[in-house]
């Protein structure tokens, strides 16, 4: 037997309105309390039947790790709760061969008034490990955690980030056949994203399965050999990550230069709508090389001294992120107080920056000390009219012009 999980013709049915589960995911979480102020306004929830998911076939390998992909609503929370047991599915099976490891919910087995050491054995013995086998991995969990100066400290005196940190740890050290991550990582700090992605590429090479959903495709690249692409609750393709990630990343995408949110989440600001424009008018084909793409973000602003960043992301096709920029990288009109009411940000992308090709925009919205990924709400095409790359047949995956000098020597 090859196979560490095997799904048939699995199926799951919530009647609209009602909670299927007491347990809720970090990224659900979030979402949900971001937008309950909003339900308000709606009428009685319809007591029709939803199906989550609808005949969801798929097969993983041992030492496999595969990146588990589909936009928001398309069951992939459903489906990590069906293969960590949480609920079962209401049609169809799934089998797995071995201990499963589940990081579905930042701080689930953790009590706040119990300190890190005593959570440690509380949480170990939750997801299943001995306390003899918890005691010869302490001292790594919590090495690797990095909580030793406030291991004897109540946990509900740490920051999300700690929260984080010493959940993964647990999880992670617990040494399961198939260890399941959600979006969790996306609340820790750049560093601790990389520990712990180097920490599943090791359990990978134990012989071990990983099974991880992530909003960033350059992550997914760099760490699945397989994904599997949900849809409207069916899997819509599995295969080769690289080809996969391509034709999730481009499918059905044309030019798109404007996003406006159905509504936004109430924190410092909302976002009314991020658009993406040149002084040169785009054609249908896209912007020239040479010319200065502004990104636009027009926001409403409830903070005057917002804690909360803009946040940009440039992917290009392979779902790589070329370069991040915020609000706070322009230190000269960032740092003051921010006037209430709309107010229209603009980040300039200068000419000769980028290669000919596709571009996505994935922005993150403030909630609660977190950032929630909002990927590819812009779509915008580099031409090659312009461009010295193209001409040059330069190589790399940016291409700005770099000044130049020549002094006699």
């Amino acid at each position: 037997m090859n196979e560490a999980v095997i799904g048939q013709g699995i199926g799951k049915t919530y009647r609209l309105g009602e909670q299927g589960t007491a347990y809720t995911l970090l990224r659900e979480r979030i979402f949900e309390t971001a937008k309950a102020v909003f339900r308000k306004r709606d009428a009685a929830p319809s007591r029709e039947p939803f199906w989550a998911l609808k005949d969801v076939s798929f097969s993983i390998g041992h030492a496999e790790v595969v990146g588990l992909v589909g936009k928001n609503g398309a069951g992939k929370s459903t489906l990590l709760k069906i293969l960590s047991r949480i609920t079962e599915p209401t049609e169809g099976r799934i089998d797995l061969y071995g201990r499963v490891s589940s990081l579905l919910e930042v701080g689930i087995g953790f009590h706040p008034e119990l300190s890190g050491r005593d959570n440690i054995f509380l949480n170990g013995a939750i997801l299943g490990m001995s306390r003899n086998e918890i005691r010869r991995k302490f001292d790594e969990i919590v090495e690797f955690a990095e909580i030793a100066k406030f291991l004897d400290t109540p946990v509900k005196r740490y920051s999300s980030g700690m929260y984080v940190r010493l959940a993964f740890a647990v999880a992670a050290h617990l040494e399961p056949d198939i260890l399941i991550v959600d979006e969790v990582l996306a609340v820790g700090d750049s560093a601790f994203q990389q520990k712990c992605l180097g920490k599943m590429r090791d359990i990978r090479a134990e012989g071990r399965t990983v099974i991880v959903v992530s909003h960033n495709m350059a992550t997914v690249s760099s760490l699945c050999q397989k994904v599997i692409w949900l849809a409207n609750g069916q899997v819509k393709a599995a295969g080769d990550a690289q080809d996969i990630i391509r034709k999730y990343l481009s499918e059905g995408v044309e030019n798109d230069f404007v996003w406006t949110p159905r509504h936004g989440i109430l924190s410092a600001f909302e976002y009314r709508s991020v658009s993406v424009a040149s002084a040169d008018p785009a054609s249908s084909e896209g912007f020239p090389a040479n010319a200065a793409i502004d990104v636009f973000f027009d926001i409403n602003i409830h903070d005057k001294f917002p804690a909360s960043r803009i946040e940009m992301h440039l992917l290009n096709d392979n779902g790589e992120v070329l370069l991040t920029s915020t609000s706070a990288d322009d230190t000269g009109q960032m740092n003051h107080e921010w006037a209430l009411g709309p107010q229209r940000f603009r980040c300039r992308i200068p000419p000769n920056l980028l290669m000919p090709g596709r571009y996505f925009v994935t922005i993150t919205e403030p909630y609660g000390g977190h950032y929630i990924p909002r990927e590819n709400v812009l779509t915008f095409t580099v031409t090659e009219e312009g461009s010295v790359a193209a001409r040059d047949q330069r190589q790399g995956k940016i291409a700005p012009l770099l000044q130049w000098t020549k002094n006699k020597a």
